[in-house]
């Protein structure tokens, strides 16, 4: 186990230089000159000036100097006073790409958090009751909301629930932020599509194993059926949900930009939705290095929790 976790964490640079690489290529291809925006037109003087100071006319000297500074090898040098120096912000006079993320990245990670709790919740919970009893009513439910989670827009869902429990119940403020009220609808909005895919690998998943051989030896020992469904069969037809739960995790605690936009979420997605349209080199590089980094690493915790779940799964 430590000599797979050792190889593997010496992959995740490797990963990320390969990331950076694609993504600076696609956002310095992208039309536009970030200095010249509405609002903010400085002097072709004053443009030659920040564009000589951050390389934004040599493309090759601004991939080596923004991966000298964002991966710490500047500050091991003692060339920054940051040990991730993501660069400044284009967008926003007077702040840093670290200090963006920085305000940004937690309320997208509590709303990824609870939107993650809430998927987990309803999906193995109807993927259970779904597999207990297949071909009931309750099956079917379980099913149709499942394909409507996987069917919908974030945004149809999203206002629906808007409408209904902001204007129709005044349960929530509309396009508020601040109380933890507000935050259950679009943790509930962003959680629904991820709960539905749980809820069909669970389902699936219980109707192999409940069918299996060491089921069948616990019911003729007399366990009883919430025992056996529960602590038996559960423990591994969650292996696909598992897996799933790797890159699902590291979606939604990024937050989703389409939620983040219906519920006025000031999350990562919306700076980073912003950042595309100015291309604000910084801001997409940061941002896109920082959603890179939380997948690499969610991956490689489900892979190690594998193990854990089920020791006969040897890692590579």
């Amino acid at each position: 186990m430590t000599a797979m976790l050792i190889r593997r964490l010496l992959q995740v640079p490797l990963i990320l230089l390969v990331i950076y690489t694609v993504t600076f290529t696609l956002a310095w291809l992208l039309p536009g000159n970030p200095l010249e925006r509405e609002g903010r037109r400085p002097d072709p003087a004053v443009q030659d000036a920040m564009k000589a100071q951050y390389n934004l006319d040599k493309p090759v000297t601004f991939y080596v100097s923004y991966l000298d500074q964002a991966s710490g090898l500047a500050w091991l040098r003692g060339d920054s006073d940051k040990v991730f120096n993501l660069g400044p912000c284009l967008q926003y006079q007077d702040w840093s790409t670290n200090e963006l993320i920085g305000g940004a990245l937690p309320v997208s990670i509590v709303l990824g958090m609870v939107a993650l709790v809430f998927a987990l919740a309803i999906g193995l919970a109807s993927g259970i009751v779904g597999a207990v009893r297949p071909g009931s009513w309750m099956d079917v439910a379980t099913l149709l909301v499942a394909l409507l989670g996987i069917s919908l827009p974030s945004f149809v869902i999203g206002t629906a629930l808007l409408i209904v429990f902001a204007v129709w119940l005044d349960f929530v403020h509309v396009a508020h932020w601040g109380s933890p009220r507000d935050l259950l609808l679009p943790a509930l909005t962003l959680s629904l599509p991820f709960a539905a895919y749980i809820a069909r690998l669970t389902r699936l998943g219980m109707l192999d194993v409940l069918q299996s051989d060491f089921i069948r030896t616990a019911r003729a020992k007399g366990v009883s059926e919430t025992r056996i469904v529960l602590r038996h069969a559960l423990k591994v037809a969650f292996l696909p949900v598992l897996s799933y739960l790797g890159p699902a995790a590291a979606y939604v605690m990024t937050g989703s930009f389409v939620v983040e936009k219906v519920f006025n979420v000031p999350g990562l997605g919306q700076h980073f939705v912003n950042s595309v349209l100015n291309k604000d080199l910084f801001v997409i590089m940061g941002i896109v290095l920082t959603y890179s980094t939380m997948l690499v690493l969610f991956n490689l915790a489900v892979d190690v929790m594998y193990s854990w779940v089920d020791p006969r799964i040897e890692l590579a």
